[in-house]
């Protein structure tokens, strides 16, 4: 098969030809129609994340087709799409995974991290933790919802029942988020990087009511705020911008340094929380809720062999919306 391979961190990805991979027991062999360009995929890439298991395809917003299964594999049949996301496997034993807490396994796998992903022409996945998707989406437009779309309605549970929302960063999960937000009858503000005139009009057509620079205040205090964007300064800002009794929610699994701040501005019960990864309960909820609001994702197309250039528009802020792989 066809593969774009990470063998130092660092370094532009490789296409390869790898061994069509079998399936073990339990998993199955899916043939990838798309796959999205995650942010975490560049924390991987550029070494910001610790121990990936290389040589490493990255990838983990995986649409396919079942092509072959494993012993005991049976949730699937031939042909059937699903999807692959981040959370690749958990113990099940541990006291996190026995309290509903899949997500904060100490030895969780994690599709294109500790195991291959997705760029590429096919993926073993344990059939346990795929996810059945929506007729209503095509694969291109289904695979942001894997990661981008899990991720964000974590972080949206996070912030409770938070009326008035900011969202900071304003690129793949948040333009899914702001949907299901608005859809919930909450109020959205948008942040993003100062000067982005095309993001801040991109928010306001999503459903926004306003849209600014990170720089600025919102015109009114927010009950909570999630931070998708990488920067560990946004923590603080977003911080005076909360009502008492409101949380920061850090959505990345990967983020700069947070600075020091006056503990005045997390007085009033105010909290910072971070999210970790997802659940299969996360998933199955979402896929729900997603074709009932309807979100829709917005996408940019490339092909498998240019894997190295989404990743450098995701990194220069060139994407809007969600960037995926066609192979």
């Amino acid at each position: 098969m066809r593969a774009m391979l990470l063998e130092r961190p660092g370094e532009p990805l490789d296409e390869a030809r790898l061994p069509d991979p079998d399936p073990a027991a339990g998993q199955v062999a899916v043939a990838v129609r798309a796959c999205g360009v995650c942010r975490t995929d560049l924390h991987v890439v550029d070494g910001e994340l610790p121990d990936p298991a290389l040589p490493l395809v990255p990838g983990h917003q995986i649409v396919g087709t079942v092509e072959a299964m494993g012993e005991g594999a049976e949730r699937f049949s031939p042909g059937e799409r699903i999807g692959v996301p981040w959370l690749g496997w958990t113990c099940g034993e541990c006291r996190y995974c026995v309290s509903g807490r899949e997500n904060l396994c100490e030895r969780a796998v994690f599709t294109g991290y500790t195991a291959d992903g997705g760029y590429a022409e096919r993926v073993v996945a344990d059939e346990r933790y795929c996810v059945p998707l929506p007729d209503s989406y095509t694969d291109v437009d289904a695979a942001p919802l894997l990661c981008a779309g899990l991720i964000g309605y974590r972080a949206l549970r996070m912030a409770r029942d938070a009326e008035r929302l900011g969202l900071y960063g304003f690129g793949s999960s948040a333009h899914l988020v702001c949907q299901v937000a608005r859809h919930e009858g909450r109020r959205v503000f948008a942040f993003t990087k100062p000067g982005d005139e095309a993001g801040q009009g991109f928010a306001l057509e999503l459903g926004a009511e306003w849209a600014g620079g990170s720089d600025a205040p919102p015109p009114e205090e927010l009950d909570a705020a999630i931070v998708f964007a990488t920067v560990g300064a946004l923590v603080p800002t977003a911080l005076r911008a909360l009502a008492p009794g409101g949380v920061v929610v850090c959505a990345g699994i990967h983020m700069s340094d947070i600075p020091a701040f006056p503990y005045s501005i997390l007085w009033g019960e105010r909290s910072i929380r971070s999210v970790a990864n997802l659940t299969r309960r996360d998933a199955a909820e979402f896929m729900d809720v997603a074709p009932r609001v309807p979100v829709r994702t917005q996408t940019t197309r490339y092909p498998l062999g240019d894997a190295n250039h989404a990743l450098e528009d995701l990194r220069g802020g060139r994407v809007r919306g969600a960037a995926v792989l066609v192979p």
